[in-house]
């Protein structure tokens, strides 16, 4: 077996969790025995941090799959995958490590697993670096259903950075394959909404403040849309800490939808907090595209699954989605173009089209 090992540089491109992410879901699906070496050799903290480990740990129980080298610090692992169960799994970052990571890795491989998946994801739910929890509701959500498959989510706890200690349970159903996707019609921005919170021991008017700027901010340059932003103080009994952000998201005509988020910091007021969130949103609606930065890379995989050609318009290509390109094609032999949209409205523009012929991956168990 050990000659079939799928051999991953764990240190190129993004050169960190992502890699780990895409390549042992993909492993686990395809019944890849993987072996990364190098593990995010580049960062300031190499090898493995809580949150990459809590998520390989759960891919092993997914699959009851074997793994070694798994550990902090760790820059080597091996993984050899089996069966993918559904059921109940719980994987704990212990700190505020992402919930949302945890779900990215989990996500793909229970959807193929013989029966619905409970997901018991602790750690950060509203975490620097990573997506709120928002956003994936808002956002990844609705999107990411068009592959054909539902999911719920069910916020138990908020935790914010430094101490984690959110919960959330998502519920998945398997489905026995997944459909294309063609998100090519941008259409026109119909509304846009938000939500600004306040945790812990931050009063109320800190969520007004930073709703209250992003408005302002949006206004200078989109004027005939109502923009509705709710401040809201978290309950006490459903968040853990202290802690503050904002996520506004703008959807259009076509079902597209896009955001702007930012989470509040230490000595940084809330206004500076709001307009962060807004002008990355107003960043995100000049590209043309028909997904935001942050959705693009989360799309890969799936696309790399599904049924059938896919296709989605994007502003330029970040990173984090040139290296999920990268380890698709590598892991499942799915074949992505990227090339330049040639509509005339995104000539002035930095506008691409990503498209994936799918390996139409099929659920064993269905």
């Amino acid at each position: 077996m050990e000659g079939q090992r799928v051999e991953v540089d764990g240190g190129i491109m993004e050169g960190g969790g992502q890699i780990l992410r895409v390549s042992t879901a993909l492993s686990c699906l395809l019944g890849l025995p993987l072996r990364v070496q190098k593990i995010r050799a580049g960062r300031s903290t190499p090898g493995l941090r809580p949150q990459h480990l809590s998520g390989l740990e759960m891919v092993r129980d997914l699959c009851g799959g074997h793994l070694e080298g798994a550990e902090i610090g760790s820059t080597e692992i091996t993984f050899t995958p089996e069966k993918i169960r559904g059921g109940v799994h719980t994987a704990d970052t212990k700190t505020a490590g992402s919930v949302c990571l945890l779900m990215q890795v989990s996500m793909p491989c229970v959807l193929f697993a013989a029966s619905p998946s409970e997901l018991r994801l602790k750690g950060g739910t509203n975490a620097e670096m990573a997506p709120q929890i928002d956003y994936t509701m808002m956002v990844f959500k609705p999107i990411a259903e068009k592959f054909g498959f539902t999911f719920n989510c069910d916020i138990k706890t908020r935790g914010y950075y430094p101490k984690g200690g959110g919960e959330v349970i998502v519920r998945v159903s398997q489905v026995k394959r997944l459909d294309p996707i063609n998100l090519t019609d941008r259409g026109s921005v119909t509304k846009i909404y938000g939500r600004a919170f306040v945790a812990g021991v931050l009063p109320l008017k800190v969520a007004k403040d930073m709703a209250a700027a992003a408005v302002r901010c949006i206004r200078k340059e989109i004027r005939d849309l109502y923009v509705s932003i709710q401040p809201v103080q978290e309950a006490r009994d459903q968040a853990f800490g202290n802690g503050s952000g904002i996520i506004i998201v703008a959807e259009t005509s076509t079902g597209c939808l896009f955001a702007g988020s930012s989470l509040g910091k230490r000595g940084v007021n809330a206004d500076k907090v709001g307009i962060e969130a807004a002008e990355m949103l107003l960043a995100n609606l000049r590209h043309g595209g028909t997904v935001d930065e942050y959705l693009q890379d989360q799309l890969i995989i799936f696309m790399a699954l599904a049924n059938g050609i896919s296709r989605i318009k994007t502003g330029s290509v970040t990173l984090h989605t040139q290296t999920a390109i990268h380890f698709a094609e590598q892991l499942a032999k799915a074949k992505f173009t990227v090339k330049k949209s040639e509509e005339e409205e995104d000539a002035t523009k930095d506008t691409y089209v990503i498209e994936c012929e799918g390996i139409g991956m099929a659920n064993p168990h269905l």
